[in-house]
């Protein structure tokens, strides 16, 4: 692969990330609801998931998932309940003692959930094995290790985004700590964020 085409995925590949979605939103929600560690934690575990589909797509799983819609249903039904779930305890949040809360919220916890929430999610599974391939020299070399390589830099440029958002976002909940009714609120918001993601994960179809 030439230093052109890696610059053009680079580009396309910062731009999709950047596009609010439900892993951007899942950065977004928790550094401003936990704080930055949070948000750190939580694109660290998603970025980790990243690698999963990585490999599949390199290996060809994720044609295999396409192609059965059994397969794909029950992933998406997976991914659909865990958001599901999110949202419920996003809501639980405001009426918990504060140490439950420490006591949930750490950050190997966000770091699993980062990871699970990006593996439940099929379509981003599919997305990689669409994505991926528009930048793959058919005549330079090995694909599946080319298509590692692009992998790996999706996930270092997302890594980076998701770190910057953790801090920005983080900055603001801070402030947001002190005041209970808007943390309530927040709150609130991050919960109708994972309910919504959940739905439209649950209507879309396998296309």
């Amino acid at each position: 692969m030439d230093w052109q085409t890696l610059s053009y995925f680079l580009v396309a590949s910062i731009l999709l990330t950047i596009t609010p979605g439900p892993d951007f939103m899942f950065v977004f929600a928790q550094s401003v609801s936990q704080g930055k560690k949070a948000g750190l934690a939580t694109g660290l575990g998603l970025c980790t998931g990243l690698v999963g589909h990585t490999l599949a797509a390199a290996i060809g799983i994720s044609a295999i998932i396409y192609q059965s819609s059994l397969a794909f249903n029950v992933i998406k039904l997976a991914g659909a309940i865990y958001l599901l779930y999110m949202a419920v305890q996003a809501f639980r949040e405001t009426s918990e003692p504060e140490e439950q809360k420490s006591e949930r919220y750490t950050s190997s916890a966000l770091y699993r959930k980062g990871i699970f929430m990006n593996l439940l999610n099929p379509k981003v599974s599919i997305f990689f094995l669409a994505f991926l391939p528009q930048f793959v020299a058919v005549g330079e070399g090995n694909i599946p290790v080319q298509m590692v390589v692009l992998g790996v830099l999706f996930i270092i440029q997302a890594l980076v985004i998701f770190t910057l958002l953790s801090i920005l976002a983080g900055s603001v909940g801070d402030r947001l700590w002190k005041n209970p009714v808007i943390l309530t609120w927040v709150n609130r918001a991050k919960g109708l964020v994972f309910g919504y993601f959940a739905i439209r994960l649950l209507f879309e179809k396998n296309s």
